[in-house]
Order: structure tokens, then sequence, then C-alpha cells
């Protein structure tokens, strides 16, 4: 059951952030080239995977006890990891890798992607998730909610309701 659940954990960020770049790469014919200025999108790329695999596996599964997919969400609210400072760290990760792809390769195409998928995570965030999670977990959501930041990583205070 873990290997499916993690399996079904990948299908999204894999598409996201290997396929459809490596299409674009391919489609565009972008080259790989090591200068100083483009050896810049490597730490992002580290960055990225690394928040990614993170906010997925450590985080999400265990904390959470759930996965990504809609049929086996978490069934905790997750605040350990990068989740003390920004509430979507799997979104910031995925802009990150991609920009850090973009720039590796000097893709404009890879760029676009990264900004179409930015709001997209944006949109779906604040029209579908943001409101699920507050049905699902109510105050313990708000209470997340209003100490976290949504994309920019920070911790705010929480603001104490009367």
């Amino acid at each position: 059951m873990l290997y499916l659940r993690a399996a079904a954990a990948m299908t999204f960020p894999v598409t996201v952030d290997v396929l459809v770049p490596a299409w674009l790469l391919r489609a565009s014919d972008a080259q790989l080239d090591l200068d100083p200025l483009r050896a810049l999108g490597v730490p992002l790329i580290v960055a990225g995977a690394a928040l990614l695999i993170d906010s997925v596996f450590l985080r999400f599964a265990r904390e959470g006890k759930g996965t990504l997919v809609p049929i086996d969400p978490p069934r905790f609210v997750v605040r350990g990891g990068a989740y003390q400072l920004v509430r979507n760290p799997m979104y910031v990760a995925n802009v990150t890798l991609l920009v850090g792809v973009a720039i590796l390769f000097a893709s404009w195409l890879v760029l676009g992607w990264a900004v179409v998928m930015l709001v997209v995570f944006h949109l779906f965030t604040i029209a579908y998730e943001e409101p699920a999670l507050r049905r699902k977990f109510g105050d313990d959501y708000e209470a997340y909610r209003r100490s976290v930041s949504r994309w920019i990583p920070c911790r705010r205070r929480s603001r104490r309701v009367p």
C-alpha cells in the first residue's frame, strides 16, 4: 500500500516538473550550457526537489497521514518542516524547480510553464483547496492559516480573536 501511495503522490509532480519541461525543452531545441549565469539554476532545482520530497513524503504522508490524491487526503493539518513557513511548500517547490530548469536551459518556454503553473496553483488554492481545508479542519486550519503565509515563506504572529 505504501508503494501505491508513493506512486500516486509522484504522478502530478513528475508530470509538472519532468515530463512537460522535457517536452518543452525538446520542442525548442534548448541546450544545456553550464556558463556561470545559467549554473544558477542548479541550486534552484536542488532546493525545489528537496523541498518537494520533504513536503510530500516526510510531511504530507507521515504527518498528515495522507497523499496528494483526493481519494487519500491528509487526516491532519500539516505544520512541520517548511509548512511552518509557508502553507503551500509543494507548490513553491514545483515553481522553484521549474524556474531553475528555465534558467539552466535558458528556456523562455519553461519559464512560461512555471508562470502558468503558479497561476494554476494560486487559483486552485483559493478556489478549492483553502475552502475545503476550512470545511474539513475548521478552527485548526483557521489558526494555521492566520499564523503562516500562503506563498511567501515567513511566520506571522497569530491574531487573537476575542
